[in-house]
């Protein structure tokens, strides 16, 4: 038993009245405790669902996020005309509407601005549809590469993908107590906001419930990320909604913008969300798409590519946005972009 870990346990565990908010560093100890098995599987149980039950604070998240900083997995800078987009996106993936991001991260590096994605595989307590697996369906595979693979491939391609289980499997341990205490802990909000690029970027930040949105502001504020934006998107996601209004966080060093959107302004709007009933019918209108056929997934692709280009920088306006993304599906570019993945993923494999 650690009897540091332990004290840190009590300070967060002793109740409505007595808990009390951790420190920076206590936050980033108690992240490097139990990345580190140091704590027992008891303390970090216990640990997770208290601080659940108590409530992350944002100094609490961004010591987590110092550690994961020291420990984790971590992408050097690449040469690019357009900062690098960082996708925080739920690890335990979608269960009732259909995913946009693939579709998204293909038009953004295909016009040449990094896109850094990072998941696990099927993963409690939802065990959603998880983004590798999208990435499977197409023939792309982010598996068993090392992490010098992967910075390669960023730098060739301009599409990267960490993999918990191959570059992060001190994070991966943690993974199981999600199951065994029946709720997604802290951490998985802490996935939202971690940045494992050290280049300049901008960290998209998804999110359902206001208070994430708070906790992500000052978490990044107090590490110092100078450029991130949060969307309350779907199901936690930083896709946009078709079927409401799509609100964006544009925050900068001195700066912070609310963008409200709304997509039947721009002729792609419906009144309910494509619903994701059945995982192999998605997969199957994603090809579709991918191939210039019109599906249901084609106006989500033009919304939300559109937007990200737009915010990216690689097109001046909305409106221009959605104009490129209409010629990106309309077009092979996007199939090339794929075969250019797959031919530098092929690479490492036989090497």
């Amino acid at each position: 038993m650690s009897q540091a870990f332990r004290a840190l346990l009590k300070k967060v565990g002793s109740g409505q009245h007595t808990s009390a908010v951790l420190t920076r560093e206590e936050a980033a100890e108690a992240a490097r405790l139990m990345l580190s098995e140091e704590a027992t599987p008891a303390q970090i149980g216990a640990f997770m669902i208290a601080h659940r039950i108590k409530r992350p604070h944002f100094t609490e998240l961004a010591g987590f996020l110092d550690t994961y900083a020291k420990v984790g997995p971590l992408l050097r800078p690449i040469a690019a005309d357009y900062p690098a987009i960082v996708f925080g996106l739920p690890y335990d993936g979608r269960s009732r509407t259909a995913p946009a991001q693939p579709l998204v991260a293909l038009m953004l590096s295909a016009m040449g601005c990094p896109v850094l994605l990072h998941g696990g595989e099927r993963m409690p307590t939802k065990y959603g549809l998880p983004l590798i697996a999208i990435w499977q369906s197409l023939g792309i595979d982010w598996t068993g590469l090392s992490l010098e693979a992967i910075q390669s491939i960023f730098q060739q391609t301009y599409q990267g993908y960490l993999h918990l289980p191959d570059h992060f499997p001190s994070a991966q341990t943690l993974v199981p107590y999600r199951e065994q205490i029946g709720k997604r802990p802290p951490q998985a909000t802490l996935e939202l906001m971690w940045c494992p690029y050290g280049g300049d970027c901008r960290v998209m930040v998804g999110y359902v419930h206001p208070p994430t949105e708070n906790l992500a502001k000052g978490a990044l504020t107090t590490i110092g990320v100078p450029h991130f934006s949060t969307v309350k998107g779907l199901e936690g996601s930083p896709d946009l909604p078709r079927a409401r209004a799509a609100i964006i966080g544009v925050f900068g060093p001195d700066s912070e913008e609310r963008l409200i959107l709304h997509a039947r302004d721009y002729g792609l709007g419906d009144s309910k969300e494509v619903d994701l009933d059945s995982e192999l019918d998605y997969l199957t209108l994603l090809q579709e798409t991918l191939s210039g056929t019109t599906t249901p997934l084609t106006p989500i692709a033009l919304w939300n590519g559109g937007f990200y280009l737009w915010h990216s920088g690689v097109a001046d306006s909305l409106e221009q946005g959605i104009d490129k993304a209409k010629g990106l599906l309309q077009s092979d570019r996007l199939l090339q972009q794929i075969s250019l993945i797959k031919d530098a993923i092929a690479h490492y494999r036989h090497k």
